[in-house]
């Protein structure tokens, strides 16, 4: 093996074709060409001198052990780059330059867009990234500069801001339940069509612990957004957050006393970017945003 180790180039095309599962996927992604993507693995093998990195089969290229073992390093890698450019964008006392912010997907399309187009309106300087995830991004590796959490972080070295909790309901339209059977006491749910996860047994969890007795539920999808859609849309009864659902006067709240939790949220991020301007700028808007949010499901 060369002792003086694969330069970034090598391992930002791996992460790259590790993330999108093709030479030609990967090339787009990055602005490179297929070819140049080929010859980057091929010497990235012949210098780590282990053998392949992917084999070839009908689905695209498929990750070696070997190649599954790299990853997460070469995504700390990535990480790590692209929080050098971050840092790079503005100078530390700047209102200017790029902030990466990670939420849930609820969260990042639901609620944060009209607080980040006020934080836009105050400080037009700010270039704002927005990673959409249902997973944590890892602020000590700098997945993200500060991050919207639904659960208390963990991890020393954060300056984390409770915000308060956001209430949980049932919810359905109003044309739906005056077509369906009368819901009284949630046996009744058994006859209505609802909206539940696939094979997220976290959130299937979460929610059993509220509600043991979970209905079957009609339609199922992990994605939260799409669940939404389906409530909205009068397929039937879904959880959806308190003030979320306020801002539909066709949606009403079904079985209010028997089904009650709560998300708590918090604002997160590295210490070490307190004295970032740009940071503390939009680590308050958030804070701010947020709080107001949850307030008006208290409300």
């Amino acid at each position: 093996m060369d002792t003086a180790g694969p330069g970034w180039e090598l391992w930002r095309t791996f992460d790259a074709v590790m993330r999108m599962g093709s030479l030609s996927r990967a090339a787009r992604a990055l602005g490179l060409t297929q070819p140049t993507m080929g010859r980057h693995i091929a010497e990235l093998e012949a210098m780590l001198e282990t053998g392949a990195l992917f084999t070839r089969s009908a689905r695209g290229l498929q990750p070696t052990e070997l190649a599954r073992a790299l990853a997460p390093h070469a995504e700390a890698m990535a990480a790590a780059a692209a929080a050098l450019v971050r840092t790079a964008s503005a100078p530390a006392d700047a209102a200017s330059g790029v902030v990466r912010i990670s939420a849930s997907e609820v969260i990042g399309a639901e609620v944060l867009p009209p607080i980040l187009a006020t934080l836009h309106r105050a400080h037009p300087g700010l270039t704002l990234e927005l990673l959409l995830t249902d997973t944590t991004s890892d602020l000590l590796r700098r997945d993200a500069d500060i991050a919207v959490r639904m659960t208390q972080p963990k991890q020393q070295a954060l300056l984390v801001k409770s915000v308060g909790r956001i209430g949980l309901g049932f919810y359905a339209r109003r044309d739906y339940l005056a077509r369906s059977r009368p819901i009284e006491r949630p046996a009744d749910l058994g006859d209505h069509a609802v909206i539940g996860f696939d094979r997220d047994s976290a959130s299937l969890r979460s929610i059993e612990a509220v509600w043991p007795d979970l209905p079957r539920f009609t339609l199922r999808t992990d994605n939260q957004l799409a669940q939404l859609a389906a409530v909205r849309a009068g397929f039937g009864i879904g959880v959806m957050q308190d003030p979320i659902a306020a801002r539909d006067p066709m949606l009403v709240p079904v079985l209010r006393e028997t089904f009650v939790a709560y998300l708590p949220v918090w604002i997160a991020m590295h210490e070490d970017l307190r004295s970032t301007h740009r940071m503390r700028i939009v680590f308050a808007a958030l804070v701010a945003g947020m709080a107001s949010h949850v307030a008006k499901g208290a409300a």
